[in-house]
């Protein structure tokens, strides 16, 4: 999110209602508590989305995007059989007869890439988001509080 909108992108968040403040904090213009809202409810058509909690099928994302619009594809969950597998493979079928693209998120640390990236942080245009700080022998503790999966941010862990 941070560096779409350090490229001047409109960004929209969606996330639950103890997230929007840490989306708006982090640049959002517009953000969506899916506990109150669905995002494919709303009207909007969007250009890119980023499928990172792989709740709602695929057809919603379609519907979500704008004609030329690409899904990216995160982890998230899927089917009872294959997982998020088959929502990927239904994606690639459906791909070369729709103009939307689909493409699976896979980083590529070029060093291009990682010169942007260094940049971005020293402006302070990208930064981390940490939630919790745990010393070394609070990791049973932080461990749990991830299983949660209700996170703001990263869950970082001190050695000194």
């Amino acid at each position: 999110m941070q560096i779409a909108v350090s490229m001047g992108a409109y960004v929209t968040g969606v996330c639950s209602t103890g997230g929007v403040d840490v989306l708006r904090s982090l640049g959002a213009e517009a953000v969506i508590d899916y506990t109150k809202e669905d995002f494919s409810d709303n009207g909007d058509h969007y250009d890119v989305i980023f499928e990172l909690a792989g709740t709602h099928p695929l057809s919603v994302f379609r519907a979500s995007l704008t004609p030329g619009g690409t899904l990216v594809m995160g982890n998230g969950s899927g089917g009872r059989w294959f997982g998020p597998i088959g929502k990927t493979a239904k994606a690639f079928a459906v791909s070369p007869f729709v103009r939307q693209r689909f493409v699976p998120f896979v980083g590529k640390a070029t060093r291009e890439r990682l010169v942007a990236l260094k940049d971005l942080i020293e402006t302070g245009k990208v930064g981390p988001v940490i939630d919790r700080t745990y010393p070394l022998s609070g990791v049973p503790d932080a461990i749990a509080y991830v299983e949660q999966e209700h996170s703001r941010g990263k869950t970082v862990i001190t050695v000194a």
